[in-house]
């Protein structure tokens, strides 16, 4: 069985690409547990964010079959995902997922809250029992390996995030935040750090919309803001100068019609958009009204290039601690593999010893002297053990197969005279 990985991203795939792709929580619990039954992978796991959707396991099939499963699952012909895909076996796959959870892959290079939704991958496989031995130590190396890069290298120092790369373009259009109101529409980990930029630069008004009012008033509460549930948007979107959207909706929220019939009631003021969800959350169109200034992530690379150039010397540091667990990963599945074969050798001698046993203890109680029966024992048993091997190291002699005959004086530490 091979350890893989499988997927596309923001280097491979445009948006349009990727929202096809993108997996909700609910789907990747489906699509996990399709994958194992269909017998295409034994183990499985699926990382999707707004800038990759990858699938991590131990396969069954092939590379070509896991890519005609995912694009028939997601509804799109193969042909449209084929160019997008990267795949990796054994130790490139270790390699890719290290470096994914420790931001070497991201967008924003160094971007901390990667490693997090690859915890949440690792624990919806439990949750969906389709995550085994040779996967769960795959991504515990992965785990250890990032969490050493953000302990040891400066990558993770003042980290520039999509979240305030979104911010800085705010401020690079409306020169003063402090007479601006912004509206977010999400309440996950993204619209937190956006929420919290915002705030460090003086942002005086926040509307936070989200489909579970509650989770709006936990981030309202947090940083003075006031909460909405989703339906309210068409009431307050003429009230944002800012709007930035970070949900899991399969479907746009906000519309082109939504977004003029605001315009209108603004009087045409000009609003700032950035729609950072994947699938997108905010329709294409309304790019086309000329009052918007509307980014979608794939749109944030200037400051996000900047961060990365800045960056380049950590990511350095980490590539080496990368290799380093990449070789560890290798060793401890070189030992794995030898677990089988210790388990038979032991399980084999012990049967040999239980039966010569059961002949000793008959003899014994049958009154034959003890020493005579042990004597019996211990050469019957070290006969039988010894008897394949024998038999394999005369053909190794006879064949001047070297490599059985000096493995085998390895193995047993043999002096270099005992066998000839």
């Amino acid at each position: 069985m091979t350890l893989f990985a499988i997927g596309i991203n923001h280097n491979t795939a445009a948006l349009a690409v990727r929202e096809h792709l993108a997996f909700t929580a609910e789907e990747a619990s489906e699509a996990m547990r399709r994958l194992r039954d269909q017998g295409l992978a034994s183990e499985i796991s699926i990382l999707s964010t707004c800038n990759r959707t990858e699938l991590y396991g131990v396969m069954s099939g092939t590379r070509e079959s896991l890519l005609e499963w995912l694009a028939e699952f997601k509804g799109i012909p193969p042909s449209e995902v084929a160019p997008s895909v990267y795949f990796f076996r054994e130790r490139e796959a270790a390699r890719h997922m290290m470096k994914v959870a420790s931001g070497l892959d991201s967008l924003v290079l160094g971007e901390p809250q990667i490693l997090g939704q690859m915890k949440s991958a690792y624990a919806e496989a439990e949750a969906a029992d389709t995550l085994g031995s040779r996967l769960h130590a795959a991504f515990q190396q992965v785990f250890s390996v990032a969490k050493r890069v953000r302990s040891e290298t400066a990558i993770g120092e003042n980290p520039v995030s999509v979240a305030y790369a979104a911010v800085s373009l705010a401020q690079q259009i409306f020169s003063d935040l402090r007479r601006d109101t912004a509206l977010l529409v999400g309440a996950g980990e993204t619209i937190e750090l956006v929420a919290r930029h915002l705030k460090e630069n003086g942002i005086q008004r926040m509307f936070v919309a989200n489909r579970s009012l509650e989770n709006a008033q936990r981030l309202a509460d947090e940083f003075d803001a006031e909460a909405l549930l989703l339906t309210s948007i068409p009431d307050y979107l003429a009230r944002a100068d800012i709007v930035i959207s970070s949900t899991a909706s399969p479907l746009p929220l906000i519309g082109k019609g939504m977004v003029e019939q605001a315009l209108k009631q603004r009087k045409h003021k000009p609003m700032f958009m950035v729609d950072i969800a994947v699938p997108r959350d905010i329709e294409a169109q309304v790019a086309e009204l000329s009052d918007v200034f509307l980014y979608t992530v794939d749109d944030l690379t200037e400051v996000i290039d900047e961060n990365r150039r800045s960056r380049e010397k950590a990511a350095r540091i980490a590539e080496e601690i990368i290799e380093e667990g990449v070789r560890k990963y290798e060793a401890e599945q070189r030992a794995l593999s030898a677990v089988d074969t210790i388990r038979g050798l032991r399980t084999q001698v012990s049967a040999l010893a239980d039966a010569e046993l059961e002949k000793a203890l008959k003899a014994l109680q049958s009154g034959q002297a003890p020493e005579e029966v042990m004597q019996r024992f211990a050469t019957a048993l070290t006969n039988k053990f010894l008897h394949e091997p024998s038999t394999a190291l005369k053909r190794a002699g006879i064949e001047n197969n070297r490599h059985i005959i000096e493995s085998t004086r390895s193995l047993f530490s043999l002096p270099d005279d005992s066998v000839n």
